[in-house]
């Protein structure tokens, strides 16, 4: 069996979890599966696999390359549709990671134009919080908010956002519009625990940094229930400005401490392999990225 044969049967035990379910996918005998596997260990002197009552887990070495071998076999099967002159043509399932809220508030309009003009890509959303790595998590894009560590890939800024602390115009109108953070101490609050939320409240005040730690009066599960909760009058809310976009726009949220809000933060898409991304990535990228840059959600 080649190298290249046992690097596929190798990631398709990984994708499996078992060497019979391998067997069956590949269509070969599960004693096929396993003398590939012994020999692939047994050229690199190395154990890739841990065998178990289980199935099998991928030892630290197996999971080292494992990396390597789908990163080989996904420019392998490029390099072949491309000869065959399947690059062009945007096809295939298309993965894009997201920040929470931001398909509600940004992304679906987008996403729906896209699937329009290019009718042959199925596309697959799917939440994540700070910087996925695409090639282990099977992420063709992500938009990302934050700044990005070097080894993050192509990056294409669509523009900056900013937390902000806002609250529904019944409530400040019983309570008070807060001047100052130090207002805060006498004005309800609605926080979430979310991941990625905190309870502290940073603000900018002159050269120093003034952290409130406000008292909710509730505290939900997820930022899009703890922001219905502030368009009802329940208490002042923080998030990032995307998340409240519609709410804000509609005029059932308005922002307060302006003057004091944090840094912004630059917002991008993320991908793989610039102009040598298969074309349903290319497309995207080249089709998002303006309607992104021109949403209102986003800063200049």
């Amino acid at each position: 069996m080649s190298r290249y044969r046992q690097m596929q049967v190798f990631e398709a035990v990984v994708q499996a979890g078992s060497l019979a379910a391998a067997a069956r996918q590949l269509d070969l005998s599960p004693a096929t599966i396993m003398r590939s596997i012994g020999a692939l260990e047994a050229r690199l002197n190395n154990p890739l696999l841990l065998r178990g009552p289980r199935g099998v887990e991928l030892s630290p070495a197996g999971e080292q390359f494992a990396v390597s071998c789908r990163q080989i076999l996904e420019q392998t099967a490029v390099a072949e549709r491309s000869a065959a002159g399947l690059h062009a043509c945007p096809a295939g399932q298309l993965t894009v990671a997201l920040p929470l809220l931001m398909d509600q508030q940004v992304f679906m309009p987008i996403a729906l134009d896209y699937l329009a003009a290019f009718p042959e890509v199925q596309l697959v959303t799917q939440a994540s919080e700070g910087v996925p790595k695409l090639l282990e998590e099977g992420i063709d894009i992500a938009l990302v908010v934050g700044h990005l560590p070097n080894s993050s890939g192509f990056a294409m800024p669509v523009g900056r956002v900013r937390p902000i602390v806002c609250g529904a115009p019944a409530y400040l109108a019983k309570w008070g519009r807060p001047q100052t953070p130090d207002d805060l101490k006498g004005h309800r609050s609605v926080l979430t625990t979310a991941a990625g939320q905190q309870s502290e409240w940073r603000f900018r005040c002159e050269r120093a940094t003034r952290v409130v730690k406000p008292a909710p009066v509730l505290t939900c599960t997820t930022q899009r229930a703890a922001i219905h909760a502030a368009t009802l009058g329940l208490g002042l809310i923080r998030c990032m400005s995307y998340e409240a976009h519609h709410e804000l726009q509609s005029g059932l949220l308005e922002p307060v401490l302006s003057d004091f809000v944090s840094q912004d933060l630059p917002a991008q898409l993320i991908y793989r392999d610039g102009r040598r991304a298969e074309a349903r990535v290319r497309t995207f990228i080249d089709f998002a990225t303006p309607k992104l840059r021109a949403h209102p959600a986003f800063l200049g």
